[in-house]
């Protein structure tokens, strides 16, 4: 069967019939959530819901037990749905896998099948996506971060200003689970607190200013002194480390390096905005600002970046992400500080 992108699938359900079984898989387990409460509350009456569903772990089942819950006949309904969880479970399975996928080749009529794959499994299953209407829900690009932050806070009755909620973002990262989580603790505060972006970086324990993102550019905007003062505070905060860091700065050095590939061959105005955006926009460049802020930068950024300033810099990355990977080394903060000033340091030898 075709796959479906996420906004797809929630397009066609108030559309015709659904299909016979889905399939959500990717990392973003929230997403999957939410699909699949969007296909309940399009699929089943609430009277009847509890006749009508059954959701059970994949690896909890045996072929019998599979095949009896897809063709128990609804109750009072036209569709009953089966939700199956943790389906990657079935690979240890073979026999309930051969029945999974013989029920796909011939599904019932009158049920829905909803086959649920875990974030920890990486790997899209070929053989089930061919049978049913796979759903990939992956990570989302900042903008489109937002814009779910934006319904989440307004479901909890929260309203945050257009910067709050840009900061909390840039703050927590993009995964939804971690701002959800955060959400609920805003939504936990006296009523009537106005949720400003001083309140929320009092709240997340991230101070505006003091985000990856603004290291990341203090660093290649060529400003040492604030990069080295901002290390202290980010690797403070819970969920950050030195890989996260030069990783991060290893992603957007590269990005500025296809910019500046394209600035040498001389590409200017919109051919040049057209062909870093495309780049992003193939690659699904995902865990850095929205697609066009980024390209944005990378072009600014482009013209202090030429090729072998580029090299020399991702060299001095990897040399500190294998010694922060020592187990040997606990002086994050000093490596990642020496990284910082070699970086520095290449613009005049590049000039």
């Amino acid at each position: 069967m075709p796959a479906q992108t996420l906004d797809a699938f929630f397009r066609s359900l108030p559309k015709g019939e659904p299909a016979r079984a889905y399939y959500f898989h990717g990392p973003e387990d929230l997403l999957k959530d939410e699909a699949l409460r969007a296909l309940l509350d399009r699929m089943l009456d609430p009277s009847l819901r509890d006749f009508n569903l059954d959701q059970r772990s994949a690896g909890q089942l045996d072929a019998d037990a599979f095949f009896a819950l897809c063709t128990t006949l609804p109750m009072m309904a036209e569709r009953r749905v089966v939700v199956l969880r943790e389906v990657e479970a079935l690979k240890r399975r073979p026999k309930v896998r051969a029945a999974l996928l013989d029920y796909l080749g011939r599904p019932a009529p009158d049920s829905v099948l909803v086959l649920i794959q875990g974030a920890n499994e990486e790997t899209e299953d070929k053989e089930i996506a061919r049978a049913a209407v796979a759903v990939a829900c992956e990570p989302l690009p900042e903008d489109r971060v937002l814009k779910w932050l934006d319904r989440r806070a307004k479901g909890l009755g929260l309203e945050l200003a257009d910067d709050a909620a840009r900061h909390l973002v840039r703050a927590v990262g993009g995964e939804l689970a971690s701002l959800a989580a955060e959400l609920d603790k805003l939504a936990a505060l006296p009523a009537g607190e106005p949720l400003t972006v001083e309140r929320v970086g009092e709240l997340v324990g991230v101070r505006h200013g003091e985000t990856i993102f603004d290291w990341r550019d203090a660093v290649l905007e060529d400003r040492p002194g604030p990069a080295v003062h901002l290390l202290g505070p980010l690797l403070d905060q819970p969920g950050n480390s030195g890989v996260k860091l030069v990783t991060m700065l290893g992603t957007s050095l590269i990005g500025v390096g296809i910019a500046r590939s394209h600035y040498d061959r001389g590409l200017r105005g919109r051919a040049l905005d057209d062909a870093v955006f495309g780049v992003i926009r193939r690659n699904r460049v995902y865990g850095l600002l929205s697609w066009s802020e980024e390209k944005n930068r990378w072009l600014r950024w482009a013209p202090g970046w030429p090729a072998g300033r580029v090299a020399d810099a991702l060299r001095s990355i990897l040399t500190a992400d294998r010694a922060l990977k020592e187990t040997t080394i606990s002086d994050e903060r000093g490596i990642v500080t020496d990284m910082v000033l070699r970086m520095a340091t290449s613009r005049r030898a590049a000039a």
